[in-house]
């Protein structure tokens, strides 16, 4: 693709490109030039720089020659952090009826020549979030850009059950349409974590696409390991508790809903299905509930998924209530309550608890199964009306 093609497909897809600028005065007129080059039009963000920045900026505009410079510059001049500008160029390249915005460091890192491997992406894949991937293990790579893309990528995966090969790239392209009524929190580098999260919490597809990239010698990074680090690593932290709590919950809904609202089998085989999962799952037969799973389902032909899935019931939190109301019913039944004493603890008294447990266990894995087989069902005649 051409450089002139990609101006105007950038042009028919309402696609913009955002450079967020810091003190990088020995590459910013470059840059910005390169980029005139294949987009049309081009938003640089001052975030309070203290060099030759906001001079060069004031030269540049009035010799534009192909594409509009849009300069953004704070009031206060100082420096709020890259979180910061892109969010406010992102909001302002909305404003101003782009669909789309392309971000690229001001460094010279990145190659504008780049750009039509994202707009093929974007045509193939409407409303993507596209973030370019970087050879890691190419020459010139920093051991620790390294480092904390392959941490970030494992922790992208926790939160959101997704796999990318670089989500620390600044070189990627936003949709702004599903981040209008989105707020962001993080005002620095872990702003471009919580975005690319966040966007795929809310449906929004998330991918890679292959780039170029280059670390000059005198290439100048505003990246602090210890603190950017350590504010990223918060913020993996909030977001791995907001996945267990927000995200992994939808997930499960969305699964119910596919699999037993809407599946073409009959409720009651669905219901069976749930019933002999969770009744095989609260089972006193930790370590095999899988196996005897997978025979069960494929023995009563019941759907293997789903009893796979209800035969993990017994989660690390509900573990203390399986074990509690198993040892009480086993109590009822030997008409004793065997206790374990740490101070005095004996091979028999062990034994005698352990026995205890797995009496009670059984029928209260009967229980469990028979409730959640007849609430499955209930609820998935109930929501099929």
């Amino acid at each position: 693709m051409t450089a002139d093609v990609c101006k105007q497909k950038m042009q028919s897809l309402h696609c913009c490109a955002i450079l967020p600028t810091y003190n990088n005065a020995g590459t910013l007129a470059r840059v910005i030039a390169e980029v005139g080059e294949w987009c049309a039009d081009v938003f640089v963000v001052n975030d309070g720089s203290t060099d030759d920045t906001h001079q060069i900026l004031l030269d540049l505009v009035p010799q534009t020659s192909g594409y509009t410079l849009n300069v953004i510059e704070y009031l206060d001049g100082k420096n709020h952090g890259k979180g910061y500008a892109l969010k406010l160029a992102l909001r302002k390249a909305a404003e101003a009826g782009f669909s789309y915005a392309v971000t690229m460091d001001s460094d010279g890192q990145h190659y504008a020549s780049d750009m039509p491997v994202f707009i093929d992406a974007l045509e193939q894949n409407e409303g993507a979030m596209i973030i370019g991937a970087r050879n890691l293990q190419a020459d010139g790579m920093p051991g620790k850009n390294t480092f904390a893309n392959k941490f970030s990528n494992f922790w992208f995966k926790v939160e959101t059950l997704q796999t990318l090969a670089d989500t620390q790239s600044g070189y990627r392209l936003y949709p702004l349409t599903p981040m209008q009524d989105m707020h962001f929190f993080t005002p620095r580098y872990e702003f471009e974590v919580e975005s690319i999260v966040r966007l795929a919490w809310n449906d929004v597809k998330v991918m890679n696409v292959p780039i170029n990239v280059l670390y000059p010698e005198d290439r100048v990074s505003h990246f602090r390991p210890l603190r950017d680090f350590t504010r990223i690593s918060i913020l993996n932290t909030v977001l791995v508790i907001c996945a267990l709590l927000y995200f992994y919950p939808k997930c499960f809904v969305r699964w119910i809903d596919r699999t037993l609202i809407h599946s073409t089998e009959s409720a009651s085989r669905l219901a069976c299905a749930v019933g002999v999962g969770a009744m095989i799952g609260t089972m006193p037969i930790w370590g095999l509930q899988t196996v005897v799973a997978f025979a069960s389902a494929h023995f009563l032909r019941l759907n293997k998924i789903i009893v796979l899935a209800f035969s993990n019931v017994s989660l690390p939190p509900v573990i203390p209530f399986v074990l509690y109301y198993s040892m009480k019913i086993g109590g009822c039944i030997l008409g004793s309550d065997a206790a374990i004493d740490i101070n005095s603890l004996t091979i028999e008294s062990v034994k005698d608890t352990f026995v205890q447990y797995a009496v009670g266990a059984v029928p209260f894995s009967i229980v469990c199964g028979s409730v959640f087989g007849v609430l499955s069902y209930l609820i998935i005649r109930i929501f099929r009306k």
